[in-house]
């Protein structure tokens, strides 16, 4: 690696919290998605956010750049944007290169459907997930059509997160509408071996187990490549 690209290698870890690892096994697109993710209003300064504009066409490089074997997702997020978050999460869940998620201290919100857009996603023990409804800030028109609209979007994620998982949609809608485990909401608060239990994630994991499953993915297709298949 020359000057120039150890410069911009840098910039693209301090800028958006992403890296690129090349080892024997092959190499790695570690993206992280932290604090709140940014859709088309521009958050304070002070708040750590995750901007949709930067990693939508991040996601589209790391599917076509042949130099990268596979995606490693970091999720640590709040939240955010809804419209943002389903539209990196339908890339992620688009790429037909291997791809693992690992929730490292939340998973929240908006972040569900992140966390589960892998082809295999892990969570750490001590990390967490609230499933909660649909939530709007802001000025709202109290209107039919405001709800149905709220409704639509909740069919989205719902939709979204039980094809992607192995959470029935009865058992999702049971945690996103609880009353008794929220002091100032209605939802519910996934620890690690809930959310698997759930079928929400599919396994407890670390970095170690996260980064293990992705070079067997990674095995694997290279195997189906050489043997002349599409992968997929």
């Amino acid at each position: 690696m020359d000057e120039l690209e150890k410069n911009d290698a840098a910039r693209e870890v301090t800028d958006l919290g992403a890296s690129v690892t090349q080892t024997s096994a092959g190499t790695i697109y570690t993206l992280t998605i932290v604090g709140q993710i940014e859709g088309h209003q521009i958050l304070p300064d002070n708040v750590k956010s995750t901007k949709y504009e930067h990693v939508i066409p991040l996601l589209a490089d790391v599917e076509e750049n042949e130099q990268i074997d596979g995606l490693l997702l970091l999720l640590n997020t709040v939240g955010g944007d809804i419209e943002a978050g389903l539209a990196i999460a339908e890339l992620i869940a688009g790429m037909k290169k291997p791809t693992v998620s690992l929730v490292l201290g939340g998973g929240h919100s908006i972040g569900i459907p992140l966390a589960v857009s892998a082809k295999k996603s892990f969570i750490v023990p001590t990390a967490s997930m609230t499933v909660h409804p649909v939530r709007m800030t802001g000025l709202v028109v109290g209107a039919p059509q405001t709800y149905h609209y709220f409704d639509q979007i909740q069919e989205q994620i719902i939709g979204f997160v039980t094809r992607h998982s192995r959470i029935s949609r009865e058992q999702f809608l049971r945690y996103m509408m609880a009353t008794d485990e929220l002091a100032t909401d209605i939802g519910t608060v996934l620890y690690g071996s809930r959310a698997v239990e759930s079928g929400l994630m599919d396994a407890i994991g670390s970095l170690s187990d996260a980064l293990g499953c992705l070079h067997r993915q990674i095995r694997r297709a290279k195997k189906i490549g050489k043997n002349g298949k599409t992968a997929g």
